[in-house]
This record gives structure tokens, C-alpha cells and sequence, in this order.
């Protein structure tokens, strides 16, 4: 798949900085990682992709159709060489993938290879409240969803805090989201006026 760059004069010596990287969202399901990184992806004039998406696209089904018919585990497989190709053919670019993706060592070193990783972080009740909206989640077709998105996050969360840079995702506005981003960047990258590293 093309995607798409947009003009975008004010980010560019951000998107210089970055040279060939992707900037690749991580995180738990609700968090954000798609909504936030279509506009990251506008206000950086990069293209946008969508792990998951394209992981549908290359099986020709639905995430919650590839879990019922071939498991989790060949699910976590394509993603990896997903993403793995993303990186290595698409870049520069804004990726936002599954909450699993970064759990798989291959993948977290591919991004960081390839990328800067952001983890959009954020509390059990606010994403509880955004994935209650879709049903399309096969991990929490459980008996006590909430049980188990929080045994997810005490599983993730310490592989999440490997990440580059942390960015807490809450109920704000999702500018003001792309904006922390932006500046967490700009720091990371040695671009901000302070000149102090984001660790």
C-alpha cells in the first residue's frame, strides 16, 4: 500500500531529525494509538498506517476471524512480518500498532532499529470506557472484561515502559495528545530549546 505525504513546513526539522525513522504508537487497546496517530501522522506531514488493518488486508479477514479460525498464536506471527515490513519498506512514517505487537522481541527490536517507539499510556478505567464502544476485541470476550484487560495491563505495562518516550493518552482533545507528542519529540530528538533529552 502507497501512503500518502502532506506538506507540513512547520514539523520539518522533526521530520529531519527523524531522517528515515517511523514513528511507531504502542500501547493497550483504547489508548488511542489509531485516532492519535492519523492526526500525528497530518500535523508531521508523514503518511499513516494501521498495523492491524493491513494485517486484515494481508489475510483477507478480520482480526476476530483470524483468532476464531487460526488462533492467536499464527495471529501474532503475521503480525510480526507485518510490521516487520512496514518498517523496512515504508518508513518514514506514522505506525500505530496492536496492543500485543510490542510483547514480541523481535518486533520491539525492529522498531528500534527502524523507529521511535511511543507509548501511549493510559489509566484502566479510561480504556475500559473506549473499548466497551467496539465489540470486535477477541481478548475480552470473557466473563469479567475488565478482569481481564487488567490482568493485561500488569502483564504489558513493563514492557510498554521500554518504549522511547511515554505519553499519557487521557480524555483531552486528541490535538492536545498530537501536541505532547510533538514536544516529547522535539526533546527526544534534540531539537527542543532546553536541549534536555526526553528519557
Amino acid at each position: 500500500m502507497t501512503i500518502a505525504t502532506i506538506h507540513a513546513p512547520e514539523t520539518a526539522d522533526l521530520r529531519s531529525a527523524l531522517g528515515g525513522r517511523a514513528v511507531v504508537l504502542v500501547g493497550m487497546m483504547g489508548s488511542g494509538k489509531s485516532s492519535v496517530g492519523r492526526r500525528l501522522a497530518n500535523r508531521l506531514g508523514m503518511g499513516f498506517l494501521d498495523a492491524d488493518t493491513e494485517i486484515e488486508t494481508a489475510a483477507g479477514m478480520s482480526i476476530p476471524e483470524i483468532f476464531a479460525q487460526r488462533g492467536e498464536a499464527e495471529f501474532r506471527d503475521g503480525e510480526r512480518r507485518v510490521i516487520s515490513r512496514i518498517l523496512a519498506t515504508q518508513a518514514p512514517l506514522v505506525l500505530a500498532t496492536g496492543g500485543g505487537a510490542f510483547m514480541n522481541a523481535e518486533t520491539r527490536a525492529r522498531v528500534k532499529e527502524l523507529g521511535v517507539s511511543i507509548w501511549l499510556k493510559a489509566e484502566p478505567d479510561v480504556l475500559m470506557r473506549r473499548v466497551r464502544k467496539r465489540s470486535n476485541r477477541p481478548l475480552l470476550q470473557t466473563a469479567d472484561p475488565e478482569a481481564t484487560l487488567r490482568a493485561m495491563l500488569a502483564q504489558r505495562e513493563p514492557i510498554y515502559a521500554l518504549a522511547d518516550l511515554t505519553i499519557q493518552s487521557r480524555d483531552e482533545p486528541h490535538e492536545v495528545i498530537v501536541g505532547d507528542i510533538v514536544a516529547a519529540l522535539e526533546r527526544h530528538l534534540g531539537l527542543a530549546a532546553d536541549g534536555v533529552a526526553e528519557s
